[in-house]
């Protein structure tokens, strides 16, 4: 194509040149078409025909894509079924453990309070001995300590009077102190006030009679360096008064002699004017005659050159846009077909979304309902064990049992309690499990919405996500 377009511009030339020549002798038959002009079409019919393939093969190659897309995507969808089934069947197995556990520890829990409450009535007996041994005992020392207590309030009353008596004397005596150190205090103040209100008249009388001197020098000073102000300013007003008298004579005859150049330049000014006038008048008499005829002769030459240049053109047009109809017709059809591929393929696209939205969302609200269920029962296991532990702790402290008994009834507690413990970290255990594995789906699903191009506010719903590894959920350690 870049090896074709030079001749055509020499070919324009030489047809530009020979209508220049003999455009008479052509005459107006504009129907004939040279073997140049031949050749130039059937090269843009083959440059279209080369574009028209490489389109066709792209579509093609953009279908197969499509394809292949579609392809995988379902065989991740499968997968994706085949991973939940199996998540629900383990759900399952593990909640029918759950429910055997739960009535095993019934069991033991039954066994457990029945022992305890034979445990509290004996411990209620022995109690209520040792309360009565308690209470005679504390009667005893009850009486012997008022006892004590009446003493020790004499003696106190005793030794408030001898405080009471010291703190009156400790007063007086510093009574006395106070009023005599008054007295010394106020003489000793009134002498120095004495002293330094005489130092204080003869400082102020000193200081006024310096001020006074201080204030004649510089009157005398001031008095001075105004006379020499004053003589100073009448001499330089009498410099500059002559000066600005010279300055006003020299200024007066220069203005004199500049009126007189102006008025001799005035009456150049008008008769060059005249002169002017005189000129532009003959300028314009002779310039529309001479505007005319050149724009007659630009307007011949202009018709002349573009008579071929459009006779040329307007057979290049005809021919290109037959071409192009052509052209046109075929690439309407073609975007049709393709346009009815694109719609059935986002037809089966929009379907497969919905799906595995419904998908995602039934798995979503299954593993979360579950996992919450999974949550209360261990808080209410660990508000359950922590009562328990509280009652059993009291029980003991308040009754004295037998140390075999105590010793028994302390293995059999840490058995249940250890047993329960596994039960609470198998419970923690598929906890993990089944939030990494719903994590892990909301992940893939997410992915596969940014895959798709389709943007998570479109959802109407956000997804639950917690805190997990990035592993995958079958690696959850127990």
């Amino acid at each position: 194509q870049l090896d074709s377009m030079p001749p055509k511009k020499k070919d324009k030339k030489k047809k530009e040149d020979k209508g220049d020549a003999g455009g008479d002798a052509d005459g107006g038959d504009g129907n004939t078409i040279t073997k140049e002009e031949h050749d130039a079409q059937i090269r843009d019919m083959k440059e279209g025909l080369r574009k028209e393939q490489e389109e066709r093969n792209y579509y093609q190659l953009e279908r197969d894509k499509i394809n292949t897309f579609w392809e995988i995507t379902k065989k991740e969808l499968d997968e994706r079924k085949a991973e939940l089934r199996n998540k629900d069947r383990e759900m399952e197995e593990m909640e029918e453990r759950h429910q055997v556990e739960i009535k095993v520890y019934k069991q033991k829990v039954k066994h457990l309070l029945y022992e305890h409450q034979n445990a509290i009535t004996q411990l209620k007996f022995d109690h209520e001995q040792n309360i009565k041994v308690l209470q005679d005992d504390h009667r005893s020392r009850v009486a012997e300590l008022k006892r004590d207590k009446r003493a020790l309030k004499l003696e106190l009353k005793e030794k408030e009077l001898a405080h009471q008596d010291f703190v009156k004397a400790l007063k007086e005596e510093h009574g006395k102190e106070i009023s005599k150190l008054r007295q010394d205090f106020e003489q000793q103040a009134t002498e120095l006030q004495n002293k330094y209100e005489k130092k204080m008249k003869t400082l102020r009388d000193d200081l006024e009679l310096r001020r006074k001197l201080e204030i004649h020098e510089i009157e005398e000073r001031k008095n001075a360096h105004i006379n020499d102000l004053m003589k100073k300013h009448e001499k330089a007003f009498g410099e500059i008064k002559n000066y600005y008298n010279d300055i006003t004579h020299n200024n007066l005859d220069l203005i004199k002699s500049l009126k007189e150049e102006v008025a001799e330049m005035k009456k150049k000014e008008a008769a060059n004017e005249k002169l002017m006038f005189e000129i532009a008048q003959e300028n314009k008499r002779l310039s529309e005659p001479l505007t005319r005829a050149l724009k007659e002769v630009e307007q011949l030459r202009h018709d002349l050159a573009n008579y071929d240049k459009d006779k040329m053109s307007l057979q290049n047009t005809k021919a290109r846009l037959l071409v192009l109809e052509d052209q046109h017709k075929q690439l309407k059809w073609e975007h049709e077909v393709v346009q009815q591929r694109f719609s059935q393929v986002s037809k089966e696209r929009d379907e497969l979304y919905e799906k595995f939205e419904s998908t995602v969302y039934d798995v979503q609200q299954k593993s979360g309902f579950k996992s919450l269920l999974l949550e209360k029962k261990l808080e209410e296991l660990h508000s359950e064990l922590e009562r328990k532990d509280a009652q059993l702790s009291e029980v003991l402290a308040q009754s004295n049992l037998d140390p075999v008994m105590l010793q028994n009834v302390t293995r059999k507690l840490d058995e249940v309690l250890d047993a329960k413990n596994r039960a609470i970290k198998d419970l923690q255990y598929d906890l993990a499990r089944v939030t990494k594995a719903h994590n892990d789906v909301v992940r893939a699903f997410e992915a596969k919405l940014h895959e798709f191009g389709i943007p998570a506010e479109e959802l109407g719903f956000q997804p639950m996500v917690s805190r997990t590894t990035a592993g995958p959920a079958g690696l959850v350690a127990s």
